[in-house]
């Protein structure tokens, strides 16, 4: 990734020609379609654009953490334009991870290496729930905030900057399992046996995320995404009764005319429920047709999506076909951002991806 093999040019990005335009950004295909407005070409964009697949981002990552790339606002910035830059897409997402915001709230959080993230302090009672602090205010955060800034400063004019949070259900089930889970029954025994601890947790989440997310639009990025990637595992009736509530708090809050992407993973029966809870785009995963799920939920709404982020190991006509499915599912209505269903996996060719947004733009130019 040009700039970022030499850490002590850290002091700051070089700042292209000409300073971002309001009226540019807006006009851009991907803000154009949260609009659910017509486009020149369907936006594409993809989930972990900027990680592991790429082999200068791995260089980096053998110099030093994931955590201190995160923390380090100038190469947290770097990888995020160099990323976009170089695939080509049609908005760039800031480089972080979902769970930031749980250190500012007291929980003690350590990405291991080859193990994901591990939390030392999990909180599985009442009296647990009761240490987890308020945040009020996301200075703790400032390093996300100045990347968010770099990167607004360095970007193309016309090219929309994401940002992004967890979900409070995906959050508070990271800080309860302590880690990754499979059935999730620390979470669940919370819910199903002492509601009023959930739903104060819960709540003291989402007041976070409000505040996390509207520092984030303050500082710089054009949209935001939720990612509730975990709430797939819960019932109907399990996410009407312990998550709507909150979710619908967080994306009520937010900065108006800000678009809000709502994503979730395996949510194929929620995804009403996902309208309800709110957001400008529905983000669906790959288990679901487009054209079903958006007949769904309304066409008075955006989606995203949905390519099996394993089709970008197959050949490039196979990937060239399931993208031109899913085109043809969107059927060119106004409101449709061509994703994965999920993130690139890190062993994903690089080649793929990027001939995969070629593919994308090709086939829907019009």
């Amino acid at each position: 990734m040009s700039g970022i093999s030499d850490i002590g040019k850290e002091a700051g990005l070089v700042q292209k020609s000409g300073s971002h335009s309001v009226a540019a950004l807006n006009d851009s295909p991907f803000m154009r379609a949260c609009r659910r407005e017509p486009v020149p070409h369907t936006p594409i964009w993809l989930m972990r654009q900027a990680g592991r697949y790429m082999g200068e981002y791995r260089k980096l990552r053998e110099r030093m953490s994931f955590l201190e790339l995160c923390k380090t606002p100038s190469l947290a910035a770097e990888v995020t334009v160099t990323a976009a830059e170089r695939l080509g897409v049609d908005a760039a997402i800031i480089f972080a991870d979902i769970l930031l915001i749980v250190e500012p709230m007291g929980i003690e959080l350590e990405f291991a290496k080859g193990e994901g993230p591990a939390i030392h302090n999990p909180v599985r009672n009442s009296q647990d729930v009761d240490r987890v602090r308020e945040v009020d205010d996301v200075d703790p955060l400032d390093y996300v905030l100045e990347a968010i800034r770099l990167t607004r400063s360095s970007l193309r004019g016309d090219l929309p900057l994401i940002g992004f949070s967890g979900a409070p259900f995906t959050l508070a089930s990271y800080i309860i399992e302590g880690g990754g889970s499979r059935n999730y029954v620390h979470t669940k025994s919370l819910m199903y046996t002492d509601k009023g601890a959930w739903h104060a947790l819960m709540s003291r989440i989402s007041r976070a995320v409000v505040k996390y997310l509207n520092a984030q639009i303050f500082a710089g990025a054009q949209a935001v995404q939720l990612f509730d990637s975990w709430v797939g595992a819960l019932s109907v009736d399990d996410y009407r009764e312990y998550v709507l509530p909150h979710t619908r708090n967080v994306l009520s809050s937010l900065t108006p005319g800000t678009p809000v992407i709502h994503f979730g993973t395996g949510t194929c029966a929620l995804l009403e429920l996902m309208r309800t809870a709110g957001g400008d785009v529905i983000g669906l995963d790959w288990r679901v047709p487009l054209d079903k799920a958006w007949q769904r939920i309304g066409h008075d709404i955006a989606v995203m999506g949905n390519l099996d982020p394993v089709a970008l190991f197959a050949s490039k006509d196979y990937i060239s076909s399931q993208a031109k499915k899913i085109l043809e599912q969107a059927a060119g209505k106004p409101g449709h951002i061509f994703n994965l269903g999920h993130g690139i996996l890190p062993e994903t060719p690089v080649e793929n991806v990027i001939a995969l947004v070629e593919t994308v733009h090709e086939l829907s130019s019009k």
